[in-house]
């Protein structure tokens, strides 16, 4: 396998719903359809092919930790009232509170050394374009058990997209006609640093 490393000062992960996010913990993990994203902008000519994830071959993710922030929403409807002989629309304000990862890594595994290099000229986001991370020039070959074991390089989390007795539901693939999304986390090491 080639590793690619990247890094960033801030990286989001939107959770796939805000209703369940606190039994699944969405925002520090990657979905399927984040995969998918991140690797068709590496590899645009992925764009034309059926949906799956062709060159990616793993991943991990560590942050430093998740800081809480709130963000003011507004539905896309509007509520009517009325009020005497008019009518009054508004639409009422929210507030959400979401997890910003701060200095987050991301290694992502290729098959092949090509691929690992195309990457490495590229910056990627997680799920929002504000928060950019960046390449790491060099390139680390190893065995894939290696990096699935390495504590001390390669430590995280990893959402693994396979549906067995481990699994459970990470969201509704938007880009695959809504299906849903599987998966069980891989923990290797410490996935929360302190220091890098």
């Amino acid at each position: 396998m080639f590793i690619v490393k990247y890094t960033g000062q801030f990286g989001f992960i939107k959770p796939w719903t805000a209703v369940r996010d606190e039994e699944v913990y969405s925002q520090q993990f990657l979905t399927p359809s984040i995969i998918g994203g991140i690797e068709r902008k590496l590899f645009p000519e992925l764009l034309n092919k059926e949906w799956g994830i062709y060159k990616i071959k793993g991943h991990r993710l560590t942050y430093s930790q998740i800081s809480r922030q709130q963000e003011q929403t507004q539905p896309r409807g509007w509520n009517e009232k009325r009020r005497g002989k008019g009518k009054e629309y508004s639409r009422p304000y929210s507030i959400l509170t979401r997890g910003i990862l701060v200095t987050p890594v991301l290694y992502l595994a290729f098959e092949t050394k090509e691929d690992a290099e195309i990457a490495s000229k590229q910056h990627i986001c997680l799920a929002r374009n504000e928060d950019v991370l960046y390449p790491e020039q060099e390139i680390i070959e190893i065995s894939h058990e290696e990096f699935n074991t390495n504590e001390e390089l390669f430590s995280g989390f990893e959402l693994v997209f396979e549906k067995n007795e481990n699994s459970f539901l990470v969201g509704y693939n938007r880009m695959n006609n809504n299906k849903p999304m599987h998966g069980w986390l891989r923990v290797v090491g410490n996935p929360v640093k302190n220091v890098f």
